[in-house]
């Protein structure tokens, strides 16, 4: 195929730089938008209440008719978690995957009552496309989950390449092994612009095999006097397959805790990517029936709470299984930057109820290279320009960095934001203009219906409280009929505050009651009266400004 003469070629991230996951970028070749990725971030701890952040695809809607497909590099949460959106506003736009990812993606859309799988479209790393005269090859990568791929959009100005996330382990593990060779190739034919996986871009050396972890996990379950615990993250099939081998090979039967784990790791087996016998499980109703030193249970959670179903553990409120001092728990699993705290606290409340904690660097391995292996990703690709993604700041800002120590000139790197627009022509290259993105927050079924102002009361309901004020008024009689009642939730003690909530009750009694004698009684100028005079008085006796709600009712 001869590669049409492209015009003009913009990158830009939707999400994924300045923070962990979210991970959604486009490339527009002249007028056709490719999109890579479409995942979610789970919330930081301001979010009150959110339950996962998706990325604002306000830019793709109003393109609609350009967005020509969505290639998804792997099936982890970050990357395929915010597909239901594109498809929900997009329906017509394919989405292309490997087998697995959109296994995933099939599941992951059923619960938000998508069920039409028709634009789901199967890929495989050998697999080549033409799209609106735009070749689009991709390459197996390894990672900590099967069937990861990197994407490459070849152009007559040079191949833009996605790298997915990704690590080079050397020692052969699992089927999921990194084409070097067709990486080679791709750097060999021109490499325009790399967006490489900046995770680990802080952490040097290279990250240690999957199979030193398999060793770890058989040896751990081989000396537990008792049961033993694991947890892991359920996304991660390298470590659930460890876990089932080392269970097998030490005449233990596996028990899954929770019923998604168990469904997922029956899809995985049904397709393949894991390896067990029928045997290997054992349902949680039977686990008294067999010797302890025969038991292991897996335990998982997400990304932001891996230890979720080990703190459900420890706290007792999993039927059939209570934690002993005979039990060892296993942490498969170490907590991504900004979630320590909930993590140490269950370590704790695992070791207040008597169980021996194992963990650390010998039970988990990252799936994201360090900074040798990124650097080799720099030299196998030799980029002319470089975009560091998927990560925080000072992440992006090391993987510049390592780049530049490559041989790629500083003002050949770009140091991207959310928005910004990276724009290529034969003639010159330039940032500077931006497009329209965001956070679009989920809070149970409801998509995008909670902003900035609904967080900004739940901050405010959390740190001082709400004070309601209920009053019944006779418009005509121009009196109190009821009333003035007042309800504090998260404010006060009632039972030790009498006297601040008797005098508050003067306050509202003293302002209803000047109002009534008014010729026009405007509510809500009587509402800001009562808000305003209560705001004042409960500040000076307490330095406290809870949220109050004045409700007036008439008869």
């Amino acid at each position: 195929m001869n590669i049409r003469q492209a015009e003009k070629i913009k990158l830009i991230s939707l999400g994924g730089v300045g923070e962990l996951g979210k991970n959604m970028y486009v490339v527009e070749i002249d007028q056709s938008i490719f999109v890579v990725d479409a995942g979610l971030m789970y919330p930081e701890g301001e979010m009150l209440g959110i339950d996962v952040v998706i990325p604002d695809i306000t830019y793709l809607t109003e393109n609609a008719n350009r967005v020509k497909g969505v290639f998804l590099t792997h099936g982890h949460d970050e990357n395929i978690g915010g597909i239901f959106n594109i498809i929900k506003y997009i329906p017509a736009v394919p989405v292309y995957g490997t087998r697995l990812t959109l296994a995933l993606v099939a599941e992951k859309i059923k619960e938000y009552g998508i069920k039409s799988t028709t634009n789901l479209k199967g890929i495989q790393a050998s697999t080549e496309l033409i799209i609106e005269n735009t070749k689009i090859s991709f390459f197996q990568t390894n990672h900590s989950i099967p069937d990861s791929i990197g994407v490459c959009f070849h152009t007559s100005m040079g191949a833009i390449v996605h790298t997915g996330d990704f690590k080079f382990d050397q020692t052969k593990y699992g089927s999921s092994q990194s084409d070097i060779g067709k990486m080679a190739r791709i750097g060999e034919e021109g490499v325009l612009c790399l967006l490489s996986d900046s995770t680990n871009a802080e952490i040097p050396g290279f990250t240690k095999s999957e199979s030193s972890v398999a060793q770890a996990i058989s040896d751990a379950m081989y000396n537990a006097p008792g049961r033993i615990i694991l947890a892991a993250y359920a996304s991660n099939f390298n470590r659930i397959q460890q876990i089932v081998d080392g269970a097998a090979e030490n005449n233990r039967r596996l028990v899954i805790v929770g019923k998604p784990l168990m469904n997922l790791i029956s899809m995985a087996i049904r397709l393949g990517y894991i390896q067990a016998d029928e045997d290997a499980f054992l349902p949680v109703q039977e686990i008294s029936k067999h010797p302890d030193k025969q038991i292991a249970i897996l335990t998982t959670g997400h990304k932001s709470e891996p230890l979720a179903g080990l703190t459900r553990l420890a706290k007792g409120t999993v039927k059939h299984i209570t934690i002993s001092k005979t039990d060892t728990v296993l942490i498969a699993a170490t907590p991504i930057p900004g979630h320590e705290i909930s993590f140490t606290k269950t370590i704790d409340l695992l070791a207040r109820a008597g169980a021996n904690v194992l963990g650390g660097k010998h039970t988990h391995v990252s799936g994201h290279g360090y900074q040798e292996e990124l650097k080799m990703m720099l030299n196998i690709m030799k980029p002319q320009y470089f975009i560091p993604i998927q990560g925080e700041f000072k992440m992006q800002r090391a993987h510049a960095k390592l780049a530049n120590s490559t041989g790629i000139p500083d003002d050949r790197i770009f140091l991207i934001e959310k928005g910004d627009v990276v724009e290529f022509t034969p003639d010159h290259v330039r940032t500077g203009s931006k497009v329209s993105t965001g956070n679009v927050l989920i809070d149970g079924l409801g998509v995008g219906d909670i902003g900035n102002i609904v967080l900004r009361d739940r901050r405010l309901l959390s740190q001082d409280g709400i004070l309601i004020v209920v009053v019944t008024l006779d418009r005509k009689r121009k009196n109190i009929v009821a009333g003035p009642e007042i309800i504090s939730r998260g404010f006060v003690y009632v039972r030790e505050s009498e006297a601040l909530l008797e005098k508050s009750t003067v306050i509202v009694s003293e302002i209803v009651s000047a109002t009534m004698q008014e010729q026009a009684i405007e509510w809500s100028s009587l509402k800001l009266k009562i808000r305003e005079s209560l705001n004042q008085f409960l500040y000076e006796k307490t330095k406290r400004r809870p949220m109050i709600l004045p409700i007036i009712m008439e008869v």
